[in-house]
């Protein structure tokens, strides 16, 4: 599956080429790893790439979505940054209730190692690769920027590195064992998000929690970070961004927090944020990843 044919591409918005549902991983007795991707207008040059992980607290969502804020946008936001000579793929992972954590980062930079195999099939720089993602896919994208070759798994394609040159995250969860007090929740419930993505409230698996906490893997080689996120996120505070952000800065990472006064969980209550943010990403990635920038 690592090596089958792409499938065709599709004309879409701007000139952006998109090709739907490339097999990335093959998983026995599961669910194959399928990505979308949207690659810039045709160009003799290789373009940089940044791979966009879907919220849904580990449990629900898939590669077609980037959260209500964006629903029926045209161009959607994928176009948009492909449009601004970014690459973007989408790309599933297993959810917590397939697999228990560390699966869906071993999908995740299954991901990022087919993609840096056939990156010149696909017109990609493999030298020029980001992590992007929301809420559940912001913890994902922030764990592939920190947490090295020791949780890289066996998924899909071997060889290629997963080492990723930006992060972008909105609104993540970079310290698990405190996701739930943070939320004025009770630790110890089970049905939590993160309590199903651990097999345990985290506080009972405490070495596993600290494992897929983000905020544990910081080191002063990490590649520069953009961390946002709302003040009014019921679900996520804003306090898991302002403790990672501190963590970062604190090592000389090359990390920028912005947060949104009146901003819920996926911008939810702020049409700005939700605008402001996506503003915010793409010259983030066009900074981080050198992008040429978009034929008048």
């Amino acid at each position: 599956m690592e090596t089958a044919p792409l499938p065709p591409a599709r004309p879409a918005a701007g000139g952006v080429r998109m090709l739907a549902g490339v097999p990335c991983g093959s998983l026995p007795g599961a669910r194959p790893l399928e990505l979308d991707l949207w690659l810039p207008p045709a160009s003799t040059t290789l373009h940089p790439l940044v791979i966009f992980f879907h919220g849904g607290g580990w449990r629900l969502g898939s590669r077609h979505t980037i959260g209500p804020a964006y629903a029926g946008a045209s161009p959607n936001p994928f176009e948009m940054v492909a449009q601004a000579g970014i690459a973007v793929a989408s790309v599933d992972y297993r959810l917590s209730g397939e697999a228990v954590f560390p699966a869906q980062l071993h999908d995740a930079n299954a991901a990022v190692r087919w993609l840096r195999a056939r990156a010149t099939e696909l017109g990609v720089d493999p030298d020029r690769i980001a992590a992007w993602g929301e809420s559940a896919g912001g913890h994902l994208a922030e764990l592939l920027g920190l947490a090295g070759a020791a949780l890289d798994g066996e998924v899909g394609a071997t060889g290629p590195a997963t080492h990723v040159s930006a992060v972008v995250a909105w609104y993540g969860p970079s310290d698990l064992a405190a996701v739930a007090t943070d939320a004025h929740a009770d630790p110890l419930d089970e049905t939590t998000r993160e309590a199903m993505l651990l097999g345990a409230p985290a506080v009972s698996v405490p070495e596993l929690a600290a494992q897929a906490s983000p905020l544990n893997h910081v080191h002063g080689g990490a590649p520069p970070f953009l961390l946002l996120h709302g003040r009014a996120d019921r679900f996520i505070s804003h306090r898991q961004s302002e403790r990672l952000h501190a963590a970062l800065a604190a090592r000389d990472v090359d990390v920028s927090l912005h947060l949104y006064d009146d901003a819920d969980h996926m911008w939810l209550g702020s049409p700005p944020a939700a605008i402001d943010a996506l503003r915010r990403t793409i010259d983030f990635l066009g900074q981080h990843l050198r992008a040429p920038l978009p034929a008048n």
